[in-house]
């Protein structure tokens, strides 16, 4: 087991206490931290965790109660900054086998019981730093900040998108002890030879495997979505052109989405006959699944149902989907649900399928389109 702590040195505590509290918008008492902080860090000494909630009170926690604390609501530390979004009070939303739930998903994921979880197929934050409530109150009022508001084209808008380039060595780090914390939590709760799809950006997906990996999730390979995302390829800003023949970076035409498993019990055969995971649904019996497929963008006729930025058509989720229950039974996760079309896509392929959504305006949002994406016909 990798002790985060040892990473951060001196201030290990510190850091483990405070990545522990960020990732939560409820107080927690200090039976929770201390457990959170041992599920990240590994053993780490009570006596450790109680005297720097008490010497760093009020200036980083804030007392609710005897034994009970919370994260000052002034955000000082980068994963604090980012994640900062208030949850109000929990609510639910059904449509078929599909459940979608307005929470806080590492809250979620710690109430799951072992060994209960069959596959997670996902599109998360790249950056994190994109979805904390600043950049998306810029973005809904249409002033971009971190999002790049490309112009028309020949009369079309569009999507906004993410420059990833701007992120500072402080948010990268972030982004990679956000998805270790997660994929600790996460890793005991799958059945074993469950599969883990995540969304990624070639600039940042290094990261997020690197965190999974040492998470203790084993690597699969990837999944390569073939499709024109127009980020890159320009040439030197304010130079265009002086440079006419040279683009800065690559234009990129495709999307990584990164494939993990939890280690299988024996040999794939008995994973199978146990848990029903450890393999991929073939697409037919003559062909196996494959790890390149070709993607148009996501279409207008989508958007409109489900105006959300990082919205992935439903042609290319409904292949991901159904591979990943190689029995087709089970349930389909997603922990960062959006516009709910992760779930549209189980809905679908005939899978019942979880999706948490911290956002209300996003959870809003999938409650409205999950019913209609999973009736869109490709």
């Amino acid at each position: 087991m990798e002790n985060i702590a040892h990473r951060y040195s001196p201030g290990h505590v510190r850091d483990a206490v405070v990545t522990a509290m960020s990732l939560t918008a409820r107080p927690m008492t200090i039976k929770e931290i201390e457990t959170r902080v041992e599920e990240i860090a590994g053993p780490t000494p009570s006596s450790s965790i109680r005297s720097y909630l008490r010497l760093n009170t009020p200036a980083t926690f804030v007392r609710e109660s005897r034994g009970v604390y919370r994260l000052n609501t002034e955000p000082t530390s980068g994963i604090q900054r980012e994640m900062a979004v208030a949850v109000p009070e929990e609510r639910t939303f059904r449509y078929g086998r599909a459940t979608l739930i307005q929470t806080d998903c590492i809250d979620w994921i710690e109430r799951q019981s072992a060994n209960s979880l069959q596959a997670v197929v996902t599109d998360p934050p790249y950056g994190l730093h994109e979805y904390a409530p600043e950049q998306q109150q810029k973005l809904r009022a249409g002033r971009g900040g971190v999002w790049r508001i490309p112009p028309s084209f020949d009369g079309h808008v569009r999507s906004p998108l993410p420059r990833f380039t701007t992120l500072t060595a402080e948010q990268l780090e972030q982004l990679h002890s956000y998805f270790f914390v997660w994929g600790r939590l996460l890793l005991p709760k799958l059945v074993p030879g469950a599969h883990v799809f995540v969304a990624s950006n070639p600039l940042l997906s290094f990261i997020v495997a690197s965190a999974l990996y040492r998470a203790g999730l084993e690597r699969r390979g990837e999944i390569v979505r073939l499709t024109m995302t127009m980020r890159g390829g320009d040439r030197p800003k304010h130079a265009h052109e002086e440079f006419s023949g040279v683009s800065v970076m690559p234009r990129s035409m495709w999307e990584p989405w990164l494939v993990f498993r939890k280690p299988i019990e024996g040999r794939v055969q008995d994973n199978l006959r146990k848990w029903g995971t450890g393999g991929l649904r073939r697409p037919s019996a003559d062909r196996p699944f494959g790890d390149v497929i070709a993607s148009a963008p996501t279409r207008k006729r989508e958007r409109a149902i489900a105006p959300h930025p990082s919205l992935k058509p439903q042609a290319f989720l409904r292949q991901v989907v159904r591979s990943a229950l190689p029995l087709g039974r089970g349930v389909i996760v997603d922990p960062f649900s959006g516009s709910g079309s992760t779930l549209a896509a189980a809905e679908a392929v005939g899978y019942a399928s979880i999706g948490i959504e911290k956002d209300p305006h996003y959870f809003d949002l999938a409650c409205k389109a999950i019913p209609k994406l999973a009736e869109f016909k490709p």
